[in-house]
């Protein structure tokens, strides 16, 4: 059940972050975060050991590319065995994770051209690696929507789904109430509280490391307060800013250490594991979307006629876009060219160019080892920390710096689709955008059918014909379109419906075979108010 957040106005005690704001519920089970069980990895990597060259994609072994930096691929098997679930059943699954929040109309400052939100999750790896945070800025205008997509573990895309968005906030801050709330923090009165979650029951927190997440942002608002030029910096600059400076925070709080056993081997966890973000921060009419990654922002936008068309607000950092592929070579010497992208990964491992964490690609060898070697011995145990990447010659290969994009919404811009590559690995963006346009509408275009270059009979067709009549009504199992758009992530068939049997065979995979057909997905839709909008972009009446 939907859980309205609300915020704390207490004073800071033991100067921990989660007092400057915290939804109702916080779940602190550590199975929510935790490794991989031993007997679940043992047997994912023998099935990894015995699979051919060509599964995993470039025609190349496990021992080119490790296991944790695998991304999704097409695998097929003879026969699976799969339980019959029945719908009830699918739909548990499915709406298990699923968040729903209704945006007041006034918020007392302003009327808002968001309606609301629909969120959702469907885990692959156990434990789930994707993370996601909404949050409302109480001190300055807008609401920060973010996927994060993790990777070698959960851990970096935990610590960043906790602490970005503060982040963010800090950022955006006027210098007066940077120092109202330096003043608060240094005699112990109330603070202003900074943002209103709106999370999940199940969205985990790690109340552990706040004291430490504090102390860090705490840093960087004294900093902020010490440059202050007098000019308050833009939503671009200010996103930016906070991206670098988490991941900066990040690398050193793991040099430094702790001498806090469990706090030492979080943060080093966090560092060597990775994350990519997709951020929208939505302040009226204006939309700035930040990414580092693969994950993805796209607009749904209803033409005239009623057909939606979409419209991509953030680019892939990975081996498909040219530029990225460009901006590595140019920042290492030439000799380096053939090696620095190799077998479409970064250094032949990564395949986001840009992320969270991921130290192993940022540190000199001789600090990750002075930094392994004076870690716990858990650390060591971890295959992942043990390598050095192949060709590793001028570090820093990667970056957490976003590529931001900003958009003016128009009366035609009804919402916002942000997914982890899980998504977008399954759907077109432009499939993604009519299946929650419908859902949000009500309408389904009663287009030709088409079966592409498939041979079919008539009694299949009689059955395309069949499902298309059910999917009027289908839609009313859910009542969260982000969930809806899962439905069709993971249950299409090569004819673009929701298959039930197929459907039952992708959620009833066992964990150590399911990472393997599917990627964990998580998806945000934001849907906005487009007479609120229409009148913020013409408020006279002209432009």
């Amino acid at each position: 059940m939907p859980v309205t957040s609300h915020i704390f106005t207490t004073a800071i005690r033991n100067g921990e972050i989660r007092k400057f704001g915290t939804s109702a519920f916080q779940s602190h089970n550590r199975n929510l975060c935790c490794s991989l069980p031993p007997h679940s990895l043992k047997t994912l990597h023998a099935l990894l050991k015995t699979a051919s060259p060509t599964t995993l994609g470039s025609g190349s072994s496990i021992k080119d590319n490790p296991p944790w930096y695998i991304k999704k691929q097409s695998y097929r098997t003879t026969s699976q065995q799969y339980y019959n679930l029945t719908r009830p059943q699918v739909n548990s699954i499915l709406k298990a994770n699923e968040y729903r929040f209704k945006v007041p109309e006034f918020d007392g400052k302003n009327v808002s051209s968001i309606l609301g939100f629909d969120s959702s999750q469907l885990a692959a790896n156990v434990p789930i690696e994707d993370r996601r945070s909404v949050a409302t800025c109480l001190q300055t205008r807008g609401m920060l929507f973010g996927v994060f997509d993790g990777h070698a573990g959960c851990a970096c895309a935990q610590a960043v789904c906790e602490r970005l968005f503060y982040y963010i906030a800090v950022s955006l801050l006027p210098h007066k109430t940077l120092l109202e709330v330096e003043n608060a923090v240094e005699n112990g009165r109330a603070v202003l509280p900074i943002l209103q979650w709106h999370k999940h029951p199940n969205d985990y927190f790690s109340k552990e490391a706040s004291k430490l997440y504090f102390s860090s942002l705490r840093t960087y608002w004294q900093e902020l307060i010490d440059l202050n030029t007098g000019v308050q910096p833009d939503t671009q600059e200010a996103l930016i800013n906070a991206f670098k400076r988490l991941d900066n925070d990040i690398s050193l709080e793991a040099q430094v250490g702790d001498p806090n056993y469990f706090l030492n081997y979080w943060v080093l966890r966090v560092a060597f594991s990775g994350s990519t973000a997709c951020v929208a921060h939505i302040d009226g009419a204006d939309i700035q979307v930040a990414n580092t990654g693969d994950s993805r922002a796209v607009l749904g936008v209803q033409e005239e006629d009623g057909s939606w068309t979409a419209v991509t607000l953030s680019n892939d950092h990975n081996a498909q876009n040219e530029d990225e592929i460009k901006r590595i070579r140019s920042q290492h010497p030439k000799n380096e060219e053939k090696t620095v992208v190799k077998q479409d990964r970064l250094l032949g491992l990564l395949m986001p160019f840009r992320a969270f964490g991921d130290v192993k690609f940022k540190w000199s060898i001789e600090l990750q080892k002075m930094v392994l070697e004076s870690g716990p011995d858990q650390l060591n145990e971890n295959e992942h920390t043990k390598f050095i990447p192949p060709n590793y010659h001028t570090p820093p290969y990667l970056t957490a710096k976003p590529e931001v994009i900003h958009h003016r919404l128009r009366p035609q811009d009804k919402f916002l689709v942000l997914g982890t590559d899980g998504l977008w690995e399954t759907m077109h963006r432009q499939e993604v955008v009519r299946v929650v346009g419908e859902y949000l509408t009500g309408v389904h275009l009663q287009q030709p059918i088409s079966v592409g270059g498939y041979k079919v009979t008539l009694g299949q067709m009689q059955d395309l014909l069949m499902e298309r009549k059910a999917r009027s009504s289908s839609v009313f199992e859910d009542q969260n379109a982000a969930t809806h758009l899962i439905r069709h992530a993971v249950g299409n068939n090569e004819f673009g419906v929701v298959d039930h049997e197929r459907l039952c065979k992708m959620l009833s995979l066992p964990e150590e075979l399911a990472r393997m057909y599917r990627d964990d997905i998580t998806i945000i839709v934001v849907q906005f108010n487009s007479h609120v909008i229409g009148a913020q972009s013409n408020p006279g009446g002209g432009e």
